[in-house]
């Protein structure tokens, strides 16, 4: 039996392609359909002892399913370890209950998580109030992979330095924010945020803050409703900011919150293909590839 193999589902094929090519491994279908009631119907082609399952977790409710039914045939065909490369990995964003009777998601969808792989491989998981990805995790293997090579390559290597600020929108953005400064040579600041609900939120700024004339590039780790990225562009712009550009690992962002936020000032949004977007400018494979190697 062969040692190493990646398998997908038809709509992670091209990216499971790739990291395949970049691995030096064989890639195997994992063929789906549905029944008329909806039921997912799954069957793996091939497994190999360490199989890598490359199943991208956004708009997850119906891929956790068949996420399972695969991984259970794959260990039908004698896979002995699995390991799953979710790019975006689902359900991390609460990390306890702020009103009485709320699922805490983050766990139960780890517990489910652990009964069924080895070992998760993904990129920047939004983890909040939790320190790291094996205290969620505590019997299975982890792997967060850090983004900040991709955004940085991202900022404008034309523009001085001196003229660029990055900005975080919150202090718990704060570690990230200052890698992707690192990498790119450029200075950094945080801002601060008050959320009010899911689409309200109330950012306010160091008066000191060097903003006038300043290139911005506003990097979060995940746009969803864009809220946060609207109301700190239209705070810096009467800052008088020259220009605002945002960066974002994750884009689970639809048409209407790319209209808001160009309404909003911000000239272009920036992501990675961990999530297939229109913004997607940068891949993610080489980095999974050098994490699972």
């Amino acid at each position: 039996m062969i040692d190493t193999i990646i398998a997908a589902t038809p709509e992670n094929m091209e990216a499971a392609q790739k990291l395949a090519r970049d691995i030096g491994v064989e890639l195997a279908p994992i063929e789906t359909s549905t029944f008329p009631d909806g039921e997912t119907k799954v069957r793996a082609t091939k497994a190999g002892l360490r199989t890598i399952l490359f199943h991208r977790l956004d708009h997850p409710n119906d891929k956790l399913i068949t996420l399972i039914l695969a991984v259970s045939a794959l260990r039908e065909l004698g896979a002995t370890e699995i390991v799953l490369v979710a790019p975006y990995l689902c359900y991390m964003r609460q990390d306890q209950a702020f009103q009485t009777g709320e699922a805490v998601s983050q766990r139960v969808i780890a517990r489910l998580l652990s009964q069924w792989v080895d070992h998760i491989v993904t990129v920047e998981p939004h983890l909040h109030r939790t320190k790291n990805l094996s205290a969620i995790f505590p019997h299975t293997k982890t792997t967060a992979i850090s983004a900040a090579p991709l955004l940085a390559a991202l900022i404008d290597n034309e523009t001085p330095p001196s003229e660029i600020l990055l900005i975080g929108p919150d202090a718990e953005a704060h570690a990230w924010t200052k890698a992707v400064s690192e990498r790119a040579g450029v200075p950094f600041i945080v801002l601060r945020k008050t959320r009010h609900g899911d689409r309200d939120v109330t950012i306010t700024i160091d008066e000191r803050a060097p903003i006038a004339g300043k290139h911005i590039y506003l990097v979060d780790d995940i746009v969803s409703s864009g809220a946060t990225l609207c109301a700190a562009a239209q705070v810096l712009k009467k800052r008088g900011a020259a220009r605002i550009v945002a960066l974002a690992v994750h884009a689970l962002c639809g048409e209407q919150e790319l209209k808001e936020i160009k309404n909003a000032g911000i000239v272009q949004l920036l992501s990675t293909d961990t999530i297939p977007h229109k913004t997607s400018a940068i891949s993610a494979i080489s980095l999974i590839a050098r994490a699972v190697m």
